[in-house]
């Protein structure tokens, strides 16, 4: 960070910076980044302030067809009406049992894993640990359906990082998992973006 500082300050540019939450601004997952703002010869705005109201990871895809492993297709009709209003803004334009964790696994059946939550499913009405790029396979994380016997999908996940369900993932399954998982929730993006033009807009009318 100090070198970061020492840079931008180089070319003239003061920076406000911090750890955001992702689940502060309406993401269903807790996924914390570092984030900085410039300006150059001026003051930079600040940090977009957080939520009061959390979404729950069922908030977020209960509405989405119960499929069972090796079901599905790329597209398909919604099975369910959206129960939240954020089913209803992505949708514009057992393994284990439920909130349970691996240790009701036959030990034969526990691997050692260098990542936490692993086998575990998710809890429904908690939010979803970070999504990363190899969340369709238990072993790396907490990425169990609720009750389903299967990973979360594509789509799920998308949903979970807060894509909108009209934003299409192409090329292989690791491809999709991997612009899923490495991408910053655009709802997190979109809040960041805000305090930036609205820095612009005040500048502009002074």
């Amino acid at each position: 960070l100090n070198e970061i500082k020492g840079l931008f300050k180089g070319y003239g540019y003061s920076i406000r910076y911090g750890i955001l939450n992702a689940a502060d601004y309406g993401v269903p997952q807790n996924r914390r980044r570092a984030i900085i703002i410039g300006k150059y010869l001026a003051t930079p705005p600040e940090l977009p302030l957080p939520c009061k109201q959390k979404v729950t990871i069922w908030d977020a895809i209960s509405d989405l067809a119960y499929l069972e492993s090796g079901e599905g297709e790329f597209e398909q009709e919604y099975r369910n009406s959206p129960k939240s209003d954020y089913e209803k803004k992505m949708r514009k334009g057992s393994w284990i049992p439920p909130n349970a964790v691996k240790e009701v696994l036959p030990k034969e059946h526990i691997t050692k894993s260098v990542y936490s939550g692993t086998w575990s499913r998710m809890k429904q009405n908690d939010v979803a640990v970070t999504i990363t790029t190899r969340f369709d396979t238990p072993s790396s994380g907490k990425f169990t359906h609720p009750f389903l016997n299967r990973a979360i999908t594509v789509r799920e996940a998308a949903r979970l990082q807060s894509f909108p369900d009209t934003f299409k993932f192409i090329g292989s399954k690791m491809s999709q998992m991997k612009q899923v998982g490495n991408a910053v929730p655009p709802l997190l993006a979109r809040k960041i973006a805000r305090v930036i033009m609205h820095d612009i807009k005040r500048d502009n009318n002074e």
